[in-house]
C-alpha cells in the first residue's frame, strides 16, 4: 500500500473537474515519467478501468491508483490544491524528491 495524501481542498477539485468533463466515479490516477528539467515528472490522469498493475485506495468518495512502477517515488506523496494570488493549482509535496524544479512539476530522486 502506498501512503498518499489527497488533501481536502484537492480531493474537491478533483471531483469537481471529473463531473466537468463527464468522468464522475472515474479514479485519479497519479504516475511519474521521465521528463521535466529535473530528470522526473508527475502525471495526473483520469481512469475508468484499473490494469491490475497498480495499488489503489480509496477516501471521502475519491479513488486513487498508482502504478507499481511509480509507487516507490510516491510514498508519502501529497496532493493538495492551493487558490490564491501568489500560487493557485494542484501542489504536490514529496519526501522523496531529492531536488525538484522551480515550478514543482519535476524531480529527481
Amino acid at each position: 500500500m502506498v501512503a498518499i495524501e489527497v488533501t481536502p481542498a484537492a480531493r474537491e477539485q478533483v471531483l469537481k473537474i471529473m463531473e466537468r468533463q463527464g468522468k464522475p466515479g472515474a479514479a485519479l490516477r497519479l504516475y511519474v515519467q521521465g521528463g521535466g528539467c529535473s530528470g522526473l515528472s508527475y502525471g495526473m490522469t483520469f481512469d475508468k478501468q484499473e490494469t491490475g498493475d497498480e495499488v489503489a485506495f480509496e477516501g471521502h468518495g475519491l479513488t486513487v491508483v498508482v502504478d507499481r512502477s511509480s509507487a516507490p517515488l510516491l510514498e508519502g506523496l501529497k496532493v493538495d490544491y492551493l487558490l490564491g494570488l501568489e500560487q493557485s493549482g494542484f501542489k504536490i509535496t514529496n519526501p522523496n524528491a531529492k531536488s525538484t524544479c522551480s515550478c514543482g512539476k519535476s524531480f529527481s530522486a
